[in-house]
Order: C-alpha cells, then sequence, then structure tokens
C-alpha cells in the first residue's frame, strides 16, 4: 500500500469508537455519531482514541 489515508475516528450508536479510514467516513452515515480526525497515522490515531476513552467520550472495546 502506496498511498497514505488519513485515518479518523468514530464513534458507534454502541458508544465504541473505531479507527477508519477516510473513505468509510461520510455525512450521510447514520452509524456515526461522532467523528474525530483526520489523522495521518495508525500510532496518533490510537493515541487519540486512547484519550477520548479516558475522557469518557467512547467505550473500550
Amino acid at each position: 500500500m502506496n498511498e497514505t489515508q488519513d485515518l479518523y475516528i468514530v464513534k458507534r450508536p454502541t458508544g465504541h469508537c473505531e479507527i477508519v479510514p477516510s473513505k468509510q467516513v461520510g455525512d450521510d452515515n447514520p452509524e456515526i455519531i461522532e467523528q474525530w480526525g483526520p489523522f495521518t497515522s495508525e500510532e496518533e490515531a490510537i493515541a487519540r482514541r486512547i484519550g477520548l476513552i479516558r475522557a469518557g467520550k467512547c467505550q473500550p472495546q
């Protein structure tokens, strides 16, 4: 995979947050309650997701 793709953290109706590629994020997706990003690396997205869990914005899986 040579091309880099931005990553987003999305909150699902269950309260869990997932890291997904930008192509899965859209304005018309009812499965996304809240979103954060874009992040350019997986490490950055993971660190931010941990912060969101600690802040009580997301439930751990």
